[in-house]
């Protein structure tokens, strides 16, 4: 079933919800939540569902100490329940004897394995809505170090979760950690390249004027995706690191290497999973700008900015750096949202159409894989499948 036929009819008709639907938003996580929440209520009232909200309340209230405890306020028996965490929502603070500490992905972690525990036995079924995956950039494990990722997934396994809803994992194939749980990883594509349409009038992904950048080899299969879609060549950076020292627990990069045709004079694209510190997304950038390269779009699926912003707003003052596209799946800093340079992505409308189908027993395959919807969006913009293509 594609997205664009599945209805509040489809997803509301009572006798077909696998129980009645609950959201619980963990500290940090009650923004994403309450716009999932909007979207419920509305299709809900349009088929006769009278309801002011999905949302249970909760709280993970803490002692003077630092210790804390999950509580979850209304009845959760018998419910359809999906968590909503941000493990890297930094904002969220508390008192810990006299200092002022922020929540850290540990935190986070920690509190939404109260709230479960909070309404363990009660609830009819535990799914979790974690955009960004908790320890998901340490999702291998090289010699004598630990592998959080996995071991984070067994945990939430072994307390009941049946399903993960994650979001443009740093590598997917975490997921054999717990073969046995159901764990979609969806990948924001159409609504980017919406919301690129939307923000850059008359942007063109004519193959002679347009190319696909991947950043470094781990983000290849997200760039080529965009790059199949859109019908235009595709360019890579690899990193060339310095192997006989170690920084930050991680062996320095040197240069950033460019394989590919030429950018002289085109537009071009660059998808990535994260913008942490955004070193490296502007080091590529300014390579680029050197090699001749037009306009400049980034995006990514977890605008972190852990370095500031200051950095971008000199890249875009100087014409390297067109637009930054980012989604709203986890905390952005108020200043960012208010940046020229910077398009905020909205993914409420598609983790509530995923809600709504797993409460329903729906298979979500079409919801993942949305070539319908982009095939629907280029043509609207007079742009043809694969439009680069010979």
């Amino acid at each position: 079933m594609a997205e664009q036929s599945l209805g509040p009819r489809d997803f509301f008709a009572k006798e077909s919800a696998i129980a009645d639907l609950a959201l619980i938003a963990c500290p940090g996580a009650e923004e994403l939540c309450k716009l999932v929440d909007g979207h419920l209520v509305r299709w809900a009232r349009e088929v006769g569902i009278e309801t002011d909200t999905f949302i249970l309340q909760s709280d993970c209230p803490r002692f003077q100490s630092g210790d804390a405890k999950g509580l979850v306020k209304q009845s959760a028996r018998g419910d359809d329940i999906y968590f909503f965490v941000d493990p890297g929502n930094y904002s969220v603070t508390y008192k810990l004897f006299e200092y002022e500490n922020h929540l850290s992905p540990d935190d986070h972690f920690q509190n939404l394995l109260r709230l479960i525990q909070a309404v363990a036995g009660r609830a009819h079924r535990i799914s979790v809505v974690m955009p960004s995956l908790y320890g998901g950039r340490q999702h291998r494990r090289v010699s004598r170090e630990s592998l959080d990722c996995a071991y984070a997934l067994q945990t939430l396994r072994g307390i009941g979760v049946k399903n993960i809803i994650t979001f443009d994992a740093h590598d997917p194939r975490v997921q054999n950690a717990v073969p046995l749980m159901s764990f979609d990883n969806v990948m924001p594509t159409y609504q980017v390249l919406k919301s690129l349409l939307h923000h850059v009038p008359g942007v063109t992904f004519d193959k002679d004027r347009f190319l696909v950048v991947s950043p470094d080899e781990g983000a290849m299969s997200r760039n080529m995706y965009y790059s199949s879609v859109l019908g235009c060549n595709l360019g890579m950076f690899y990193k060339r690191r310095d192997y006989t020292r170690v920084v930050n627990g991680r062996n320095p990069i040197v240069a950033h290497e460019y394989l590919g045709e030429s950018v002289q004079g085109k537009d071009v694209f660059i998808a990535d999973d994260i913008i942490a510190s955004g070193e490296s997304m502007l080091d590529i950038a300014y390579e680029l700008k050197n090699r001749g390269a037009n306009k400049i779009f980034t995006c990514c699926t977890f605008p972190l900015f852990t370095a500031g912003l200051e950095a971008f707003d000199k890249a875009y003052a100087e014409g390297v750096l067109s637009c930054v596209l980012g989604t709203n799946l986890t905390y952005r800093k108020p200043e960012l949202l208010t940046r020229e340079w910077y398009c905020d992505v909205d993914l409420s409308k598609y983790t509530a159409y995923f809600i709504a189908a797993l409460n329903h027993d729906m298979s979500v395959s079409s919801i993942i894989d949305p070539m319908t919807k982009i095939r629907a969006l280029l043509e609207k913009s007079g742009i043809p499948m694969g439009g680069g293509m010979e």
